[in-house]
């Protein structure tokens, strides 16, 4: 059986990655906020906050976010990074329709926009943006590589990637506590929040067949980045990720 993040889908063989990832979000847009922050008790702002204040120190003029989803990623970032623009893009017109109802309330819809695009195939010219920021996205990426040699290829020279992914804790007890969480409870949780219940058993899923730590900064390097770090963050159930072009 192939254990590969590409072969992981949420809705079993019938049609692409692609295709059901879009579907998948777009059927649990409405109740995505409330269930994510739900799961992951709140700790996720945290996470975010400490992904973007790495890119502080470099002042990005011009911010690519992808798999943006509802936009929460792009609105504190712009919040704390003040760029001239920020771009996000995703594949699910459902989640970014309510991440532009939040930019809008925010009154921030000159500084932020939304952008249907397929990460694997971006539209914007080469070296076009100054830091590209991907919050819990890359693990539903249909070709990883590919979507990665693209951020590549549109960032500046000397450009910041700042990657957050959830991941499976190393060492006991954690790894045993999180097994158990994300087997059991995610998928429970996923059943009373949510009316796509495939969703919440692709999750688990996916963060189990994702390349993490060393292989991820290997495959990083692959894709052409330089300077790869990262930082095991709660007890290893998300890293951060940081390269430079």
């Amino acid at each position: 059986m192939n254990h590969s993040p590409e072969a992981i889908k949420p809705y079993g063989e019938q049609g692409s990655k692609h295709e059901q990832v879009a579907a998948m979000f777009d059927a649990i847009a409405t109740d995505y906020d409330k269930l994510n922050h739900t799961m992951a008790w709140g700790i996720d702002r945290r996470w975010r906050t400490k992904a973007i204040r790495t890119l502080q120190p470099f002042h990005p003029r011009q911010i690519l976010d992808v798999a943006t989803g509802t936009g929460d990623f792009a609105l504190l970032a712009c919040r704390m990074l003040q760029p001239d623009h920020l771009t996000g893009i995703d594949i699910s017109e459902g989640m970014m329709r309510i991440g532009r109802e939040k930019v809008a309330q925010a009154h921030l819809s000159d500084q932020i926009t939304f952008v249907c695009e397929d990460c694997t195939a971006l539209s914007f010219a080469d070296a076009s943006f100054d830091a590209v920021t991907v919050a819990f996205g890359v693990r539903n990426f249909e070709h990883i590589e590919q979507g990665l040699s693209e951020i590549v290829r549109v960032l500046k020279s000397g450009g910041r990637f700042v990657m957050l992914e959830l991941s499976t804790p190393d060492r006991f007890p954690m790894r045993q506590l999180f097994a158990g969480y994300s087997r059991v409870i995610i998928p429970l949780l996923g059943r009373w929040l949510s009316k796509d219940h495939s969703a919440y058993r692709y999750l688990p899923q996916s963060i189990r067949a994702f390349p993490q730590g060393e292989v991820m900064q290997q495959t990083l390097r692959q894709a052409g980045f330089g300077k790869v770090s990262f930082q095991r963050l709660t007890f290893g159930i998300c890293t951060l990720y940081k390269a430079v072009k």
